[in-house]
């Protein structure tokens, strides 16, 4: 019975224990249009990556039509420790741009978000909030 209770908390820290703590489900802040996404973060290899999974208007309502839904809009950010992530990449999808990025969490439920061009000296970032 010992050995069944040790192998039924091995196996669970092996399925919930080693996720990352940006894993899961972020909303945007509002771009200029004041419209905002939903992105799923998660692993992709030994970097943790990110995809639009919803897009909002304005006024709160889901887009369906959207056009860059299911899109990568993080990529290779390699985590650093201490809730700190750098070394990747972010697509802002109102400019059709990609910069250098870094994020880093602030709590459990905020993640800053920042792009940066010209060797780090021009960036742009916000504050993203837990959706689950």
């Amino acid at each position: 019975m010992k050995k069944l209770t040790l192998a039924a908390a091995f196996a669970a820290m092996a399925t919930g224990a080693f996720a990352d703590p940006v894993d899961g489900l972020w909303k945007t802040q509002p771009g200029d249009t004041g419209g905002y996404l939903h992105v799923s973060i998660a692993p992709c290899g030994s970097a943790i990556c990110g995809t639009i999974d919803t897009a909002f208007d304005a006024n709160g309502n889901e887009q369906l039509n959207y056009e860059n839904l299911g899109k990568q809009i993080i990529w290779d950010m390699v985590p650093e420790g201490n809730g700190s992530y750098d070394d990747g990449k972010i697509w802002a999808p109102d400019r059709n741009k990609t910069y250098s990025s870094k994020m880093s969490l602030d709590g459990q439920n905020k993640l800053t978000v920042k792009g940066c061009v010209a060797g780090g000296l021009v960036c742009r970032g916000q504050t993203w909030t837990r959706v689950q």
